[in-house]
């Protein structure tokens, strides 16, 4: 080659090479943006959120924020959709790559012929690009719709491109998706449809502003027909089906979509934004039978409430051993009625729970030995702090079991068992038990928290009976451990993963102390109350409790087995109380309605290795002491060693008549008599001898015995306590008004003479009560009995004008 030929060569290299280099990054970058030209996500339109039962059956939906029923697409589609979608839109979907040449071939000669468009040869994955874009249909957009189509078909499986187009694809008005369309034309999931009604289905996204049901049925029925016939043509069904199916009517017009669980659906769109769902569908625990029945039942105890003007009501049951929610009614629901604020969710709401906490409270002290379950607790008039409980039915017992006290809901015991405990560690350990709503320092509720002066929800109420229930049934499984993870909230979402174990030697309440205290609340009855619990005798072992806010506002009652957590409220949402609005007559009896629709549980297992033999003095409940007479080995949680001894039981000495105490000072040791004797503090005994008619009283010392007088204290004050501090009502006419005094005596025939200030008052015989009206600041009060007895106390009258 000459030189001058191999300069021409290399010129015209040089000029090929950028000619490549473009033409190369052209087609780079071609293929980018085809590659990068599917919209991600494909569809940016809001759904619906949607709630199912267990079984994915639909329990409640809600309209999406545009206005349509659109649900999220579904991962499967029904096959007989599929055969009918395709046979009507799509025959040969499987075989071609998004577009369908012989279809675009066939649309061009048709539309040539009649000199207008009666043909689109659109895809189902034409289709779903252009419901993707919604975009103007021309012939510009036409050939996006073909690259794009092309594009989908290389990341999306044509089972994936059909679920989209099922979840996207109009159905007429404002329905949008095969399941949606399902629901709303026939009231049930699209798996369960016919051949005719998935048929009808199936033509309705060609032409939904002309044809749905509610108008132009006609149409829509030929349109229908015709596709039936076409799969008989195909062998898609045989001629007895599509006859049958041809025979169908065409639905009227749109149903409305079930709403068997509107307060859940409520939550889960509250919950939604924590959840990290990716989609607004939802399969919950709810078994959706079981719901509806509970539902009808409220409604019909609903019809008596409303008498008494009660408006609402709600019941939530939970699995024990996976804290499922298998019903959630969180009120009774009636749109409607405005007046009935029937769209507040109760089961989610913070409302006083009365006496339903007072479980925790006994199980957490027999968990830290500071009683036996039977163990005498006080029940007398109590003022702590200027705070003065009262039982429900204003009576006192004087002394009382602990377990008796909790299953007939005696407050002052509660409050007298708080103080022993310390609200402060009772605040914390109903945190841990799973109650967080106590959101304020223990110094906010102080002791009323015991009797409903704190709020909590049906929801973390449930959950925590849940908890002590699920820790007691896994007895047998961890063998002397504990696993901190049964303690957690219920949940409501089938996906939701089991805790892992955490096992430890310690625990929140032992094995030994739920038993006992899952027992005492199998006794449950009420004071004045008995014919109501006649009404509850059941066959099944239910530990149950009721609760009762301050006014006659939240009514509550809580059931516990082995196997399922119930607990029903009963109130008005607005917080207005009415009277007989209590725990035992409104809740409880809806309580058992729901336990008879529940199947037959198990009972507690008795956790013998996580018990101890404990001798207990058998007439006060505490570990028996030296003195104790009439004592019972038998089983206690592991913490009883640490209870203390029977304190009302002690040594006295008798002369030899054994009618008066003596001493060594006034009586020879060889005259005397040692007994055993039950003692109980004067208030106490002066309320437990009135219900105990076999209780004896101490005898009185003997005349020769004056000097043991000194170191006897035979009365107590009764009211007020020891540096009590009190307010003076007025009466109704604006006169200041009085406070009684009340003392208790030993010798129920002695004489008090009362004194304030060294001014003499009165006296009193047996009964020794007064009324009167001190001034306002610090007094001394004195006591002297007809022996010289003394007793003197300090108390303060408080200016309520003064801060």
């Amino acid at each position: 080659m000459s030189t001058l030929n191999k300069a021409n060569f290399r010129n015209k290299t040089i000029f090929i090479k950028p000619k490549i280099v473009l033409f190369s990054s052209a087609i780079i970058i071609l293929l980018l943006l085809f590659w990068f030209s599917l919209p991600s996500p494909l569809f940016k339109t809001p759904t619906s959120y949607v709630i199912e039962d267990d079984h994915g059956e639909l329990l409640n939906a809600s309209i999406a924020r545009d206005g349509q029923w659109r649900f999220p697409a579904s991962d499967t589609i029904p096959e007989k959709f599929i055969k009918c979608i395709t046979t009507y839109e799509d025959k040969r979907f499987y075989y071609h790559p998004g577009f369908d040449p012989l279809a675009m071939l066939r649309a061009l000669r048709s539309n040539f012929q009649n000199k207008r468009t009666v043909s689109g040869a659109s895809t189902i994955t034409m289709q779903v690009i252009r419901l993707s874009r919604n975009k103007q249909r021309t012939l510009w957009q036409k050939i996006i719709e073909i690259m794009l189509a092309f594009r989908l078909e290389l990341s999306y499986s044509k089972a994936e491109i059909l679920a989209v187009y099922a979840g996207n694809a109009p159905f007429g008005g404002n329905v949008v998706g095969l399941d949606a369309a399902s629901w709303r034309y026939f009231g049930r999931d699209a798996a369960q449809l016919s051949w005719a009604e998935t048929a009808m289905l199936a033509v309705l996204p060609n032409s939904p502003a002309l044809v749905h049901p509610g108008k132009n049925r006609t149409i829509l029925l030929k349109k229908r027909n015709a596709l039936l016939a076409q799969l008989l043509k195909d062998q898609v069904i045989d001629k007895n089906t599509a006859q049958l199916a041809m025979l169908e009517p065409v639905s009227q017009q749109p149903l409305p979509l079930p709403q068997d669980a509107p307060h859940l659906l409520t939550r889960f769109k509250s919950d939604f934004p924590t959840l990290k769902l990716k989609s607004t569908r939802l399969r919950t625990t709810v078994q959706s039978a079981l719901q509806k029945n509970v539902t009808a039942l409220l409604k019909r105890h609903h019809q008596q409430f409303k008498a008494n003007g009660i408006n609402n009501a709600a019941a939530l049951i939970l699995d024990v051993e996976t804290g499922h929610t298998l019903t959630y009614v969180g009120n009774v629901y009636d749109p409607g009625d405005a007046e009935m604020e029937s769209y507040v969710d109760i089961i989610n709401a913070l409302r006083s729970p009365g006496s339903t906490l007072k479980p925790l409270l006994y199980a957490s002290m027999l968990h830290d030995g500071l009683l036996l379950p039977n163990s005498l607790v006080p029940d007398i008039p109590v003022q702590i702090g200027g705070y003065t409980p009262q039982n429900y039915d204003l009576g006192y017992d004087g002394a009382i079991p602990a377990s008796r006290a909790l299953s007939r809901s005696l407050n002052i015991p509660a409050v007298k068992m708080l103080q022993q405990y310390k609200y402060e560690r009772f605040h914390q350990l109903l945190k841990k038990a799973g109650i967080q709503s106590l959101n304020k320092p223990a110094d906010y509720y102080g002791l009323s928290m015991i009797l409903g002066g704190c709020e909590v929800s049906m929801w973390e109420l449930s959950g925590a009976y849940a908890s002590m229930a699920r820790t007691l049934n896994h007895y047998s499984r961890y063998k002397g451990k504990y696993n901190a993870s049964d303690y957690h909230p219920p949940v409501y979402m089938s996906a939701s993963k089991p805790l892992k174990e955490n096992l430890s030697a310690s625990t929140v309440m032992d094995y030994g102390s739920l038993f006992y205290t899952f027992q005492a609340m199998q006794e449950v009855m009420r004071p004045g109350e008995e014919l109501l619990w006649e009404q509850f005798n059941s066959s099944k072992k239910i530990a149950w409790k009721t609760g009762t806010s301050f006014g006659f506002r939240d009514g509550w009652a809580i059931g516990v087995t082995p196997d399922y957590v119930v607990c029903v409220w009963v109130g008005n949402a607005d917080g207005e109380g009415r009277p007989e609005l209590t725990g035992i007559q409104t809740a409880a009896p809806i309580l058992f309605d729901i336990f008879d629709l529940l199947p037959k549980n198990n009972e507690f297992t008795v956790p013998y290795h996580d018990l101890i033999k404990v001798s207990v003095c058998l007439k006060s409940g505490f570990r028996a002491g030296e003195f104790c007479t009439n004592t019972k080995t038998t089983y206690m949680p592991a913490a009883s060693m640490k209870s203390p001894l029977c304190p009302y039981h002690q040594l006295i000495h008798l002369d030899r008549s054994g009618k008066y105490r003596v001493s060594s000072t006034c009586e020879s040791p060889e005259n005397m008599q040692h007994v055993n004797w039950f003692v109980l503090p004067p208030a106490m005994e002066y309320y437990y001898k009135i219900r105990h008619r076999d209780y004896q009283t101490l005898p009185p010392f003997s005349p020769a015995c004056q000097n043991e007088q000194e170191n006897y204290r035979p009365m107590e004050l009764i009211y007020p306590k020891n540096n009590a501090k009190i307010y003076i009502p007025l009466e109704i006419d604006g006169v200041r008004g009085k406070v009684i005094f009340n003392a208790a005596h030993r010798n129920p025939r002695s004489k008090i003479y009362w004194s304030i200030d060294r001014e003499f008052i009165t006296t009193t015989t047996g009964f020794h009560q007064i009324a009167i009206s001190p001034s306002n600041g610090i007094h001394v009060i004195t006591l002297v009995d007809d022996r010289g007895n003394t007793l003197q106390q300090k108390f303060e009258v408080l200016d309520k004008e003064k801060k």
